[in-house]
Order: C-alpha cells, then structure tokens, then sequence
C-alpha cells in the first residue's frame, strides 16, 4: 500500500477542511506538467490524520517515475472545491531517500524519464549525502516508531500534542500519529508515536541533500549519467549569436547568493546532549544546607 499525506493550503496559509465541514476529495496523477487529458491514476477521499493532514492512499504498481498531480479540497461547508496544481511524486514513495533520483536529474539538467541505471547512481548519491548529514549532526535522519500503552492524558492538551502524554525522549523530536481509546471505563489510551528527527519533512535538510548529491556527482571523476555537460563547477555568462563561443564565470562562493548550501548551516538541527550538572553532596541536616533552597 502507497500512501500521499497532503497538507492543504487556502488562502496563503495551511488550511483543515476537516474542522470546517470539508473534506480533500481526491488526487489525480499525471505523466506530464500540463496535466491534461485522462490520467494515470486516482484516489480519493482521503483520510484526515490530524489538523491539516489528510493521507491518499494511491493505487499499488504504478512505474517509477515523476507524476504531476492535482488536488481537489473543498475548504468548508457550502464553499465550491479548490484545486491545488502544485503537488507532484516521485515513485517509489517511502524508501527512507530524502530526496528523489528525478530531483537530482532536475539539479543536473539531464531529462526525464530516467533510466534504470541513472537512477540508482543517482540515489547512491542521495544516500552518500545523508551519510554526511547523519555524521554531523550526530542522528539519525528518520524517526522511529514508538507506542505507549495503557496511559493517561494530560489535561488541557490536545491528544495529538505530544506533552499530553508521558513521553521520556524530552531531548528529541516526538510526533503523536495516532490514539486510540480502550473503552475500559478508564479513560485510557494507546499511542503511537515517532521519535527522531524527521529530516524529509526539514526543506534546509533536504535542499542540502539534493544540492550535494548533485554536485557530488557532477564532479566526479567519470561523467555523470545522462549528461553531456564538460564544464562542471561553472556557470554560462555569455553565449555569442552563432554559438561560436561561450563565457563562463565560476560559482558563488559560500554565503553568496546561489552558493551551495554549507553543512553549518544544518547546525540547529544538532541533537542538545543533556547532562547533569557536577554538585558536591550536601551533608545531611541539621548539619548543612540542603541543595533544595540553597544556590552555594
């Protein structure tokens, strides 16, 4: 089973259909930009998860390959369906990549579709790049499924915020999936959670990824696959009339405008180690201070 989860926006901002008496109807795929004609497949409606999240589940066996798709929502009760042309998939969805081989064709200029061996030289790439990014930040890059049984909310959170619920990861991302209630007259739950970093949901991640896959394999010593390019690492500034001549200048240097993206830049996203702080024992009363009420 492939699942979609979109997040509508309406309005310039994320929308819930859902809590507005919506719903997302459906998505349909197509083999090209122009989104015209029948097309390759359709799902719909999809399920709500939570608040702005709704998840398609899409036909099994589809190619692999880019589709452009559109979305039809309609954002409230009584209000006419919007459609959303902005959404496009990779196939394979899900395969733990950050990023897509036809990503890594759009940075190379090299035409769609790809084939077969393009495309896993190009996810080589992509998983040599996240190796990097894992290193630095001393994470991992995909989440991991957690479940808590038998507990009991907070009150005055909503059950899809983590800190209703007895987490003990308090260092790390945490996102609640789903609950369900026990019904044993308890007011008990089960909870599924994800704990970790969930780097292909994080764009700076995930542009430096497609950035350093590319360039990776732009420079390296073979030429890459499907490109004709001989002039790696520069940009055309000028191109005579007859095509006689080129002009090249070479790349902006990091932190100019266009520059790749550098690995500091990632460092917010570094795991906080916590540890507690060294104290001296206090003596017990009446024979010293306790450490409660006393700052030395």
């Amino acid at each position: 089973m492939t699942v979609y989860d979109y997040q509508p926006v309406h309005g310039g901002a994320l929308h819930d259909p859902g809590a507005s008496g919506g719903q997302a109807t459906q998505i349909s795929l197509y083999a090209s930009a122009e989104r015209t004609g029948t097309p390759v497949a359709t799902a719909g409606p999809a399920v709500r998860l939570r608040a702005t999240a709704y998840r398609f589940t899409l036909p099994d066996g589809l190619p692999e390959g880019r589709y452009w798709c559109t979305v039809t929502f309609i954002p409230g009760k009584d209000q006419p369906p919007v459609t959303d042309r902005t959404v496009k998939m990779d196939f394979p969805l899900g395969t733990g990549l950050l990023a897509s081989a036809e990503q890594i064709a759009d940075k190379l200029g090299v035409p769609l579709p790809l084939t077969a061996s393009q495309r896993e030289s190009y996810r080589d790439a992509i998983a040599d790049a996240q190796s990097d990014v894992a290193g630095y930040l001393g994470r991992p890059l995909l989440p991991q499924p957690r479940t808590l049984t038998d507990v009991k909310p907070l009150y005055g959170y909503d059950l899809y915020d983590p800190r209703a619920w007895p987490v003990h990861e308090l260092d790390d991302v945490v996102t609640v999936t789903s609950y369900s209630d026990n019904a044993d007259g308890e007011d008990t739950y089960d909870v599924q959670l994800m704990v970790g970093l969930n780097a292909a949901a994080e764009r700076p991640i995930v542009r430096y990824v497609i950035a350093h896959a590319a360039e990776g394999i732009r420079n390296s010593p073979t030429q890459p696959p499907g490109s004709t390019s001989t002039d790696r690492g520069r940009r055309v500034s000028s191109v005579s009339a007859e095509g006689q001549s080129v002009s090249f200048e070479s790349a902006p240097v990091a932190g100019q405008a266009g520059a790749l993206p550098a690995l500091d830049s990632l460092a917010g996203y570094r795991k906080l180690v916590i540890r507690p702080l060294p104290v001296v024992a206090a003596a017990p009363w009446p024979y010293g201070r306790g450490r409660r009420y006393s700052r030395w």
